[in-house]
């Protein structure tokens, strides 16, 4: 049985496809398990530099999977807790680990997929991509990180907005409110050409960046200067951060993806 989400790693990019087309991609357990194990997967291997975030078919995703929501009234809490394990894990990884993430929208995108647009570091749609709330037009509220994430994109008032009136986006609205980096013609090409750019970058210092930019509505600004020259010190031991140093001081343009020691754990 194809597994409702594909992995390959090719020259540091982790290529993840969201790859149920037949159903629309829907966010249920099997898938939420899934992405998790590949999140892990991610994680651990220390060759994967970025992580390119695709999906297969008509839709990126439609959302929650509302035939299995509604087999059993009773059991619903129960399969809301279980699935949320995995989908949640997923995304405290792909947000916690060094190599950035960039999530590549072609199509409508739902739900619990909109909060894996806010929690990635990148989000590029194509002209015809749309982005739907839905929570709260089936009287449910977000998950998937997107109390946290849509926020720190958009903004309080906009994200209370968007989940409470059920809003849907279009690309260049959802660009221009901040949900998306940027709109595009061609949304696979210029995914792949952004997850190489970085994937040649200094990895250990994105992830440094990536967690930097975590806790800064949490900590007093002394507190998280502090976590910045302690975060600018650790890089400073990495091979990366040695070579860019002299090759630009020498007036050479340095080669960071040769020589970092990659993914930090």
């Amino acid at each position: 049985m194809t597994p409702p989400v594909s992995l390959d790693v090719v020259d540091g990019v982790a290529y993840v496809v969201l790859d149920e087309p037949e159903r629309g991609n829907p966010f249920d357990l099997e898938f939420c398990l899934e992405l998790s194990r590949v999140a892990t997967a991610c994680d651990e291997n220390r060759d994967v530099r970025a992580v390119l975030i695709t999906a297969a078919g008509r839709y990126f995703t439609v959302g929650a999977d509302l035939k299995t929501m509604t087999r059993d009234r009773d059991a619903l809490p129960v399969f809301i807790k279980n699935a949320t394990v995995g989908l949640h894990s997923a995304i405290s990884r792909f947000a916690r680990m060094d190599a950035p993430m960039i999530v590549a929208s072609h199509a409508l995108t739902v739900g619990g997929g909109v909060a894996l647009c806010a929690a990635a570091d990148f989000c590029l749609a194509d002209r015809s991509a749309s982005f739907y709330a839905a929570y709260t037009g089936i009287g449910l509220l977000c998950d998937g990180g997107g109390s946290t994430f849509l926020p720190r994109r958009i903004g309080v008032r906009r994200t209370a907005e968007f989940l409470m009136r059920n809003q849907t986006w279009t690309a260049e609205q959802a660009h221009g409110f901040g949900l998306v980096t940027e709109v595009v013609d061609d949304v696979d090409g210029a995914a792949r050409e952004l997850a190489t750019e970085l994937a040649d970058g200094p990895t250990r210092a994105f992830g440094e960046i990536k967690n930097l930019l975590l806790s800064t509505w949490e900590q007093p600004i002394e507190a998280q200067m502090e976590l910045e020259a302690r975060a600018m010190a650790r890089v400073c031991r990495t091979e990366d951060a040695w070579t860019g140093v002299t090759e630009v001081a020498a007036r050479r343009k340095p080669r960071l993806a040769s020589c970092s020691h990659g993914t930090g754990h």
